[in-house]
């Protein structure tokens, strides 16, 4: 009896311990860990937290100047990458002409190029956006569209081209300072030219 009796026992003893190395087993989770002055302790990362709060108006209005601006060189900058393509050509063709005369015969030939890089879009856009076209002209030639008309056409015909502008709220004489007021503008011509890289600028030329 007695043999049978211990074998029974250390059966129980040997089946419960393998049911609790079992268990702890199961019980046991692994995770990283970070040794920090010397403990080392469990470590997780969190997922990210977003929190959300309305805008104010003056946000709102901050975005609004932003995207209007945006968008108004998105739709400008073209144009004024062709008129400063064929005004830049017309200035460096009439350097080497000094004859007056030679010179409106040579203004003259290309004046119908002229319009419609000045007058078609112009009709397409609005106000705002001609204020910006102008302005990007400025950067394109290194002149404001007043100086370029003035030079092209006479001062009659200037003062009809600013008394136009007058009614639609701005003006030919629209400077450009990529450095100060204009930087955003620069950050937009930028951003198009990176968008679109050189190939796609060039081909802005023959549109």
């Amino acid at each position: 009896m007695r043999p049978r009796f211990l074998f029974i026992i250390g059966f129980i003893l040997f089946t419960t311990n393998s049911f609790a190395q079992t268990n702890w087993a199961k019980d046991t989770l692994r995770m990283q860990a970070i040794v920090f002055a010397g403990d080392t302790m469990p470590m997780s990362v969190l997922q990210n937290v977003y929190v959300y709060n309305h805008l104010t108006a003056a946000q709102r209005e901050r975005i609004a100047k932003y995207n209007r601006l945006r968008n108004a060189v998105y739709v400008t900058y073209p144009y004024a990458r062709k008129a400063g393509i064929v005004l830049n050509d017309i200035n460096a063709h009439l350097a080497g002409i000094n004859e007056s005369a030679a010179r409106r015969r040579y203004i003259n030939s290309r004046e119908k190029e002229l319009k419609n890089e000045f007058t078609t879009p112009l009709t397409n856009l609005s106000i705002y956006q001609g204020k910006v076209l102008m302005k990007l002209i400025n950067r394109e030639t290194g002149n404001n569209c007043y100086d370029i008309i003035k030079e092209y056409k006479g001062g009659l015909t200037t003062r009809v081209y600013q008394t136009v502008a007058f009614f639609f709220s701005t003006s030919l004489k629209q400077p450009y300072e990529p450095s100060d007021e204009d930087r955003a503008i620069e950050n937009f011509v930028q951003e198009v030219q990176h968008m679109y890289g050189f190939n796609e600028i060039s081909k802005m030329r023959n549109l």
